[in-house]
């Protein structure tokens, strides 16, 4: 039976230069022959927890599925019953709901400080460095660090921050933004974020600052913002949800104030995420479309600009990797082997569809009323 089911797996690989056991460095290395009927009847949560798992392995897991993206291989699987399930529950149900609200934060952000110092820059951004050549020293970036203060300094000048400045930073993370705009631009800054040990972290490097951290859902946010930013949170709102985001930003916003929302997006509307990533990353998150951010903007901003920087994002995650593996030592003794390989396994393949551009990456700039005379576009 196994190979029968290695040779509909082969079947479904033709064309897309992948081989079972070839000589290249992303060809897919098989430890163990239940590899095949694992995929074919859970699809790519059983590829992904079997390399968890130690079955399988490749020298270029970013290469192999940026491969396998290109030539589209998962479309091509049966949905399992599972995965027809989880659609249908997040059709039916609000799985970002008020209630749900801090489960990501405990299931991805608690994780450990320890982890994501040892794999970000310096000053902690868990989203995508600016690494164009436009950047304002006019060279580009050469590092990470560099690329993400880049990216900082970017949203600040989208927005046209001045000092004395209050901006709202909504998913504010480790405090990245609010730290650098309380430092770099004179702004006060309140940050919210879901997670209890971002919080804890956020307001001891942002000590001294007028930046204050808050752990809050975004549906309780009060008070009135010069600017709004929202970095890398969105894809925790949920499509039930990105209605009453967007009116909340709307409320909190002034009148001749801009929001700028940076998000991976997606090529295709859908309703929920890649079943491996929804299950041992990002817990009820969904990747939302162009369409879905325009039907819950229309009637409350004028989008000014739309900028896609996802190439980016490859090279963002593929720093974070090779940081993680070398402080891999440092680690060992809070995560097992089996963390090594999921976290491998999502940095890489995330790298992966960036590459195949099946996944984007978004900053939008929106007035509410539309900019006097137009919106000069920052690059």
């Amino acid at each position: 039976m196994s190979t029968n089911f290695r040779q509909t797996v082969e079947r479904l690989l033709e064309g897309s230069t992948v081989a079972i056991d070839g000589p290249s460095p992303w060809d897919i290395q098989v430890h163990d022959e239940r590899l095949y009927g694992r995929v074919l009847s859970q699809g790519s949560l059983g590829f992904g927890e079997a390399y968890m798992d130690g079955w399988w392995d490749c020298g270029q897991i970013d290469e192999l599925i940026t491969r396998i993206q290109r030539y589209d291989v998962v479309s091509k699987l049966k949905p399992s019953v599972k995965l027809i399930l989880d659609s249908a529950l997040a059709r039916l149900m609000n799985l970002q709901s008020k209630r749900r609200a801090f489960r990501i934060g405990q299931a991805h952000y608690d994780l450990g400080n320890d982890l994501y110092q040892a794999m970000l820059d310096k000053r902690l951004t868990y989203t995508c460095g600016y690494w164009n050549p436009s950047t304002s020293s006019g060279q580009g970036a050469s590092n990470l660090d560099e690329a993400q203060e880049a990216k900082l300094d970017l949203v600040c000048r989208k927005i046209g921050l001045k000092p004395g400045q209050k901006i709202l930073d909504i998913g504010c993370g480790w405090g990245s933004f609010a730290k650098f705009a309380a430092e770099k631009y004179g702004a006060e800054v309140v940050g919210i974020t879901v997670s209890k040990e971002q919080v804890k972290l956020a307001q001891d490097l942002c000590r001294g600052l007028p930046v204050v951290i808050r752990l809050q859902d975004y549906r309780e946010i009060e008070g009135q913002f010069d600017h709004i930013v929202s970095l890398g949170m969105i894809e925790h709102v949920g499509y039930k949800n990105f209605r009453t985001y967007y009116k909340v930003v709307n409320r909190c916003l002034k009148d001749d104030g801009l929001f700028l929302l940076h998000t991976i997006g997606g090529n295709l509307s859908s309703c929920d995420n890649d079943p491996w990533i929804a299950k041992y990353i990002f817990p009820n998150s969904m990747l939302p479309s162009a369409r879905q951010l325009a039907q819950a903007a229309e009637g409350l901003f004028v989008m000014e600009d739309w900028h896609n920087f996802s190439a980016d994002y490859d090279r963002t995650l593929m720093a974070w990797y090779a940081n993680f593996e070398a402080h891999w030592e440092g680690l060992k003794a809070r995560y097992d082997e089996r963390f090594r390989r999921m976290w491998r396994f999502y940095l890489l393949a995330c790298a992966g569809t960036f590459r195949a551009r099946q996944n984007q990456l978004w900053q939008i700039v929106y007035s509410k009323k539309g900019v006097p005379g137009g919106y000069a576009s920052v690059r």
